[in-house]
């Protein structure tokens, strides 16, 4: 997104402030960087939330404007008010592009699973999103999962993901993505056949154990 916020120096501090803030339409905000002290400013909150709605959120690099120039930056946490679930505070770091940060990107699933389409299963997605290490300009929007393939009881792991070239997993390998799951009821159904096979050997009558006895041998008689 090639987007540039205007910022201002927050110079008012305090509930009473901050409300009277949020009453034009705007919200405090905490510019954070690294070797930099932070810095309080005043930001529209309209567009805060249209970065939070677009297609990489959190991840969005925009650049804002401050009284000495501007600074590349993304959103590093909001408050939210938990009555009215509107945005009253934002956390933004600045951002070196030619250094690697870590991020969180979703994972999107593409295709029909064979285990699904042919085999009754269902998807239980698991890993919704991966850790990973790149720098700033290489940030994808989202990673594929092709899932046609998989039949019932196969899965894809973390590790099978397709990376773009630059980018770094840190994500454990070893997590399961996307896993061919048998339906529950399918599973339930099963269960009594279980039970009756354990309750008609438990009726049956036991065999009586055979007890071999040795015969005694007979002394030989003197000569």
């Amino acid at each position: 997104m090639n987007l540039t916020i205007p910022t201002q120096p927050r110079e008012a501090f305090g509930k009473n402030a901050s409300y009277r803030i949020r009453q034009t339409g705007r919200i405090p905000a905490v510019l954070y960087g690294e070797g930099r002290p932070s810095q309080a400013l005043v930001v529209d909150k309209k567009d805060i939330i249209r970065i939070l709605k677009s297609e990489t959120g959190l991840n969005t690099l925009f650049k804002i404007t401050l009284e000495d120039g501007e600074r590349d930056v993304m959103i590093k946490d909001v408050q939210i008010n938990p009555l009215t679930d509107e945005v009253i505070h934002a956390d933004l770091i600045q951002i070196d592009m030619n250094k690697a940060i870590r991020v969180e990107v979703p994972i999107e699933l593409v295709g029909e699973a064979v285990g699904v389409k042919a085999e009754g299963g269902f998807i239980d997605f698991m890993t919704r999103a991966l850790m990973i290490e790149c720098l700033p300009a290489m940030i994808p929007e989202h990673l594929i999962v092709d899932v046609s393939g998989l039949r019932l009881h196969q899965s894809i792991k973390v590790s099978e993901v397709v990376l773009p070239e630059g980018v770094k997993l840190i994500t454990e390998p070893g997590a399961v993505v996307a896993l061919v799951q048998v339906p529950h009821e399918e599973k339930a159904e099963a269960a009594p056949a279980v039970e009756e096979e354990v309750e008609a050997a438990a009726a049956a009558p036991a065999e009586p154990e055979v007890i071999k006895k040795e015969r005694a041998e007979k002394p030989e008689p003197e000569k």
